[in-house]
């Protein structure tokens, strides 16, 4: 952008002295001009050189100033362009309001003094300036809006599709009298829909998390190869369903990196499933690793390339922006918000690596190449920090265990499923039943929900602590899943914070871990 202290000035005068001198001023300022002698020809130039400003004389050989200034205004090629109205013979307040009327932003009359032309050729240029960027602004903010409203939409529909998916599958169920097979594959639909919508959550409070900069990454030792294979044998099972074949690399030795396993599993889950949205049935998916030195170190390079839809050069700029998806026309059992990779951007560069995209067209299939820093030989050995599988639910020595939750479906299926592990569990459905029936010595550990009514899970804790001390364990169970909101829980005196819906096996584990009292 050319800096708002000098510009392009169109100087508009039939007398050559004055013009000449207009000229000359200007140009020692530093700006450019270009002349015109008259008002046809003044209005030909604005056309064609956009200059930031005119330096318009009214008294013209053909047109008059006003006439001049009135088809400058008109046209929406030069309707920008500011007009600075002069003259040494139409000089009274009349005239200068007809000037002003007509479009002009400044009246001079002349003989002006050299600093006078500079100094409000100045002021109508960072006038200008600031007149663009409110302009430019203006249509951030209008397609901010326009993206906010498709997305709200969006939102609604992918929202809507599991929730029916739920809804009918529950109603089945309860229909009773139905083949011994339907409720397992009914039970099959709400998990794998349940789990859709905790990962639509999830997402959108990654991007919160990351336009306030709380993201951060919990680095161990990771083996980049056995991490990739992981999540494509997760991601089988789906292909198969869609009828796509998935090209996978052979197992290899281990590739060894410091990195946050969970936001690795979820950069090469998201790009999976955006080949997956957009590849048509019989289509392919292939996955590469390979290694390449360059920049004085080592990196792995993971590509996902698919033969689906394909994107156009305009959307490909765009791809990794917030909220920007392909044309939404085909299958939508997976879905999306349009965040995933932006997503995968952000997790990428906080590892120091980079992500690409790249598309030959419609329906030329698309590419996206995820390059990491690794180390530089194989023969690192450490633990592999994998997510861990789903896996059935631990023993645990049955304990007695009051679950404060004023949800009455999450009450009882919560503790249903404890009773169902050996667990024999007392209920409270606000905060201060929940101190009341924990202040009975026999229970040693409570799972409080955050936010019940009258007393909060926050104040259950610090009453417990304070009354109880270090004589019972407590599980915070909270939709609150913000860093902030886990530092306040440990700090109201909570052992542990999970958040909602809580991974079962997780919590399993951690009733079989979590030392007694």
């Amino acid at each position: 952008m050319r800096s708002p202290a000098t510009g392009t000035v169109l100087n508009v005068n039939d007398t050559e002295a004055s013009r000449y001198l207009s000229t000359a001023t200007l140009r020692l300022a530093g700006h450019q001009v270009i002349e015109a002698t008259g008002g046809r020809e003044a209005l030909e130039r604005a056309e064609a050189d956009q200059p930031d400003i005119v330096l318009l004389d009214i008294k013209l050989p053909d047109l008059d100033g006003y006439t001049v200034c009135e088809r400058i205004k008109a046209n929406p090629r030069t309707a920008h362009i500011a007009v600075i109205h002069t003259s040494a013979t139409y000089v009274t307040a009349d005239k200068k309001v007809r000037g002003l009327k007509s479009g002009a932003d400044v009246y001079l009359t002349q003989p002006f003094d050299p600093e006078e032309l500079t100094a409000t050729v100045a002021s109508v240029l960072r006038m200008r300036v600031l007149e663009q960027e409110a302009r430019r602004r203006a249509r951030q903010l209008e397609e901010l809006d326009r993206r906010k409203d498709e997305f709200l939409a969006m939102l609604a529909h992918e929202l809507r599709n599991p929730l029916a998916a739920i809804n009918t599958a529950v109603a089945l169920v309860r229909q009773g009298d139905t083949p011994d097979t339907q409720p397992a594959r009914m039970h099959d639909i709400i998990q794998r829909q349940t789990r859709h919508l905790v990962r639509m959550v999830d997402d959108l409070l990654e991007v919160s998390r990351i336009t306030r900069g709380h993201v951060e990454l919990r680095r161990t030792r990771v083996d980049l190869a056995a991490l990739l294979q992981q999540v494509l044998e997760h991601t089988r099972p789906v292909m198969e369903r869609r009828g796509l074949a998935l090209h996978v690399p052979p197992p290899r030795a281990p590739l060894w990196m410091e990195g946050d396993a969970h936001r690795l599993e979820q950069i090469f889950g998201n790009l999976l499933d955006n080949a997956l949205k957009y590849t048509r049935a019989s289509g392919t998916v292939a996955v590469t690793l390979d290694t390449e030195v360059a920049e004085g170190r080592r990196w792995a390079r993971v590509t996902v390339k698919d033969s689906g839809v394909g994107m156009e050069r305009d959307l490909l700029a765009r791809v990794f922006e917030p909220f920007v998806q392909a044309d939404r026309s085909l299958d939508r059992e997976l879905g999306g918000l349009g965040i995933g990779l932006m997503l995968v951007r952000q997790f990428v560069g906080l590892h120091g690596g980079e992500v690409t995209a790249a598309s030959e067209g419609l329906d030329k299939g698309s590419a996206f190449s995820v390059r990491l820093p690794v180390d530089a030989g194989d023969e690192a050995r450490a633990e592999s920090a994998l997510p861990a599988p789903d896996a059935a639910a631990p023993d645990a020595e049955p304990r007695r265990i009051l679950l404060v939750e004023d949800n009455a479906d999450a009450r009882l299926t919560l503790s249903e499923m404890l009773e169902l592990w050996g667990h024999d569990v007392e209920v409270a459905s606000d905060g201060l039943e929940g101190v009341t029936k924990a202040l009975q010595r026999t229970v040693r550990l409570a799972v409080v929900d955050i936010g019940l009514p009258g007393l909060d899970g926050y104040a259950v804790a610090e009453r417990l602590r304070a009354q109880r001390g270090k004589d019972i364990r407590l599980i915070a169970l909270t939709g609150y899943g913000t860093p902030e909101a886990k530092r306040r829980a440990l700090d109201a005196g909570f052992d542990v914070h999970l958040t909602k819906p809580v991974n079962l096996e997780e919590l399993a584990r951690l009733l079989r871990d979590l030392s007694p009292p």
